[in-house]
This record gives structure tokens, C-alpha cells and sequence, in this order.
């Protein structure tokens, strides 16, 4: 049998679905599996969204353009200048999601062997972007005891060296929901400028900020416009993650023709996911404020849950819809696999995601776990309740 790649061995398996098998056999049992663990909305998608859909009267579906529909990046750039970040339709990239965004940024910006700084815990798919670029990912520690705030700039500043050629954040984060001030981002900026640095923001959980937090874009940063290269996505925004479109936005020219090369590579994004996207700009900003509000209240109910447990510590994020939290367990893997395969409560039971995949550092993140409160209120109310009698007997509890 011919051997299969080196990459392909070092691309690491995703914490958020890598115990798939085990929800399903626990569902195969007759078990009700609440699914803490993957980022997906029971939100309704937009209606202007789902009207376009059943509109569409094209007789042949066509390639798009490889930087995207113009009138889809026409109206994607007005979005962004109502909401007070200056780009113009020339310096957006439209994307097969905000995965392939962050893939073309590395693929453009970065070579092989050089290293990127990321804050971690951070979302899990960085580490295989960057398996898949040939790029090295160099972790600076956050910590769950100041919830995840900005490491000190000195952190970031020692491990600056020559093969380092950018910085990527996430705000607000995922998987800690951790909202970045403009502080912090300005302190950043300055690291970025002295050193000549790319600074990749992922920026596709802005709408969702909670207790009067406001997102900074790092596009309203001054003075690094050649630096920053923004990502973003509808998925989350519009709670349409099926549509597979996102955005690779950048000032710097250069890098945007760049980029470009990639995208005609794989020749276009989905034409439908660009119609609903473009449609999706139409969304009444009602249905953000009761959005938001579903998801404060659903962020209270599991974070306060959370931290009734004894033995459990869990901060309250101000952002996106992710919580990470630290348990009195020796392995927090071993426990999500115990919970699905091993127990239930009244027939029920939870996945959650193991924290060690969100960080490059494999010594972190044992005890910890990511959820996402995407479930109703009822639902989660019953997780917690399910999580408190599970920590009561499970076997590896400290």
C-alpha cells in the first residue's frame, strides 16, 4: 500500500466533532444527546434569506466571478461602511466560508515553515489551516482565571523572531467569547507596526456582543492598512452556516491580487450561498436585537448553571456564543467520552467539546471544555442539571 502524507498525518482531528461516534452510539441506545458542542444556531435564518431561495428563477447556475458576485461585494462593502469600517468592493475577496478566507490569507501572506502568533485557546481549525499551509502556529497563553483576556504585549513580543510573520486573533472569540477592547487592539497595532507583522482578525462573531460591549474591527486600527487582513463570514451572523460563503478583506492590493491567484484556482465560491448572502444584507435590524437578546439570556442560563456547580469555574463571556469552563475532572476528554457512552440522566445526556484541541500547547486546556449556548433555554437548563448529576458520579472526578 503506497504511504500517505506527512501532512495528512500531522492534521490534527477536530475536537468539535471527534466524538461524533460517541453521540451516535448513545443515540443508537435511545439517548438524547443535547449538543453543547459544535456552534450551530437553532436561530431561524433571515426570511428576506429564504425568500431569495425559493425565488431564484435562473435557467442555468452559473460559475460566479472568482473574487464573487460584483453586486454581492458591492453590498457586502456598503455593510461595512454603515457599520463604520472604510473598505471599498475592490478590497473584498468573497470565500468558500471563513475557513478558506483564513487558508488564502496563509497561503498568500505566509511560506512554509514561517510562524504566526495566535492567543490560545483559539478556535480549533487554526491549528489544521495552518497544517494545511505548511505553517507554524507559536501559542501565547490566555488564562480562564481573567477570562481570557489579552496576554501581556511581553508575551507576544519575546516570541517574535525571523520566521515570524503575523499575529491572528480572534474577537469576539471563539471559543472563549471573549471581547478584545480597543486598548488591548491598539496595543497590538503597535506590536504589528514595529515589527512589520500581518494582523489576521477573525471577525465573524461582531454582531454578537452583550452587557453594552462594543466589537473594535482592527480595520479602524490607523496607521498598518498594508498589515491587516480581516476575516469574515456569514454563518453565524445570519445563522446560515450551510451556505458556505465568507470574505477575505485587505487594503494592501498586493495581497488581494495575491489571493486572487488561489481563488481562480478553485475557480469560484457557491453561486446559491452568494444569493442568500446577498440577500441577507437586507435583514431588519430587529432581528439582530432579538437575536441578541435569546442569546444573553441563554448565555445566563449556562454560564450561571455552570458556575452552581461545585468544583466548576466558568467566565462570562461578552461575546459570540461559546463559553469555555474548567471542571473537577482529571481529563476533560475522558469525561465527554464517559458522559455519551457511559451515562445518561432521565435518558439524556450532553456532548461537549474537550478543550485540549483549542490549544497548541498540549499541556493546557486538560480540565477545561468549550459549549455553545445555540441550544433553547429549556434546553439548556436541562444540560446543566444533567452536567451537575454526571460530576456527581463520574469516575475521574478530583
Amino acid at each position: 500500500m503506497p504511504t500517505l502524507s506527512l501532512k495528512g498525518k500531522n492534521m490534527p482531528a477536530s475536537p468539535i466533532r471527534k466524538l461524533v461516534p460517541y453521540a451516535e452510539e448513545a443515540k443508537r441506545k435511545g439517548k438524547k444527546v443535547y449538543h453543547l458542542n459544535i456552534g450551530q444556531p437553532d436561530i431561524e435564518t433571515p426570511q428576506v434569506v429564504l425568500d431569495a431561495m425559493h425565488n431564484f428563477d435562473q435557467r442555468v447556475i452559473e460559475y460566479s466571478n472568482s473574487e464573487g458576485i460584483l453586486s454581492y461585494r458591492q453590498g457586502l462593502a456598503k455593510y461595512y461602511t454603515n457599520i463604520g469600517i472604510d473598505v471599498k468592493t475592490e478590497d473584498i475577496l468573497i470565500t468558500t466560508g471563513g475557513s478558506e478566507a483564513l487558508l488564502f490569507a496563509f497561503q498568500t501572506c505566509l511560506n512554509p515553515g514561517e510562524e504566526i502568533i495566535i492567543p490560545e485557546p483559539f478556535y480549533a481549525n487554526y491549528n489544521g489551516f495552518a497544517v494545511s499551509s505548511g505553517v507554524k502556529v507559536v501559542p501565547v497563553e490566555a488564562n480562564i482565571k481573567n477570562g481570557f483576556a489579552l496576554p501581556p504585549i511581553e508575551d507576544f513580543e519575546k516570541l517574535i523572531n525571523e520566521k515570524t510573520k503575523g499575529i491572528l486573533i480572534c474577537n469576539p472569540g471563539n471559543p472563549t467569547g471573549y471581547l478584545y477592547s480597543k486598548e488591548e487592539l491598539e496595543k497590538l497595532r503597535d506590536l504589528v507596526k514595529k515589527h512589520d507583522l500581518y494582523f489576521f482578525a477573525d471577525e465573524v462573531y461582531r454582531e454578537f456582543c452583550y452587557d453594552g460591549a462594543e466589537a473594535h474591527s482592527v480595520m479602524s486600527l490607523e496607521g498598518i492598512d498594508d498589515n491587516i487582513v480581516l476575516i469574515d463570514s456569514v454563518s453565524k451572523r445570519y445563522s446560515m452556516c450551510g451556505a458556505r460563503i465568507g470574505a477575505l478583506i485587505s487594503r494592501n492590493k498586493e495581497l488581494i491580487a495575491m489571493a486572487l491567484k488561489f481563488a481562480q484556482a478553485r475557480l469560484s465560491p457557491p453561486t446559491f450561498g452568494q444569493i442568500a448572502s446577498e440577500a441577507a444584507l437586507k435583514t431588519p435590524a430587529s432581528y439582530f436585537k432579538e437575536v441578541i437578546d435569546e442569546y444573553v439570556q441563554r448565555r445566563d442560563i449556562l454560564v450561571d448553571g455552570l458556575n452552581s456547580i461545585p468544583g466548576v469555574f466558568c467566565p462570562k463571556p461578552k461575546g459570540a456564543f461559546y463559553c469555555m469552563a474548567s471542571l473537577p475532572v482529571k481529563d476533560s476528554e475522558d469525561f465527554c467520552k464517559w458522559i455519551l457512552s457511559d451515562f445518561d440522566y432521565n435518558g439524556e445526556t450532553v456532548m461537549m467539546a474537550p478543550a485540549g484541541g483549542f490549544y497548541a500547547n498540549k499541556a493546557l486546556g486538560k480540565n477545561e471544555v468549550r459549549m455553545a449556548y445555540v441550544l433553547n433555554k429549556e434546553a439548556l437548563k436541562k444540560s446543566i442539571i444533567i452536567l451537575k448529576e454526571a460530576l456527581k458520579v463520574y469516575p475521574g472526578r478530583i
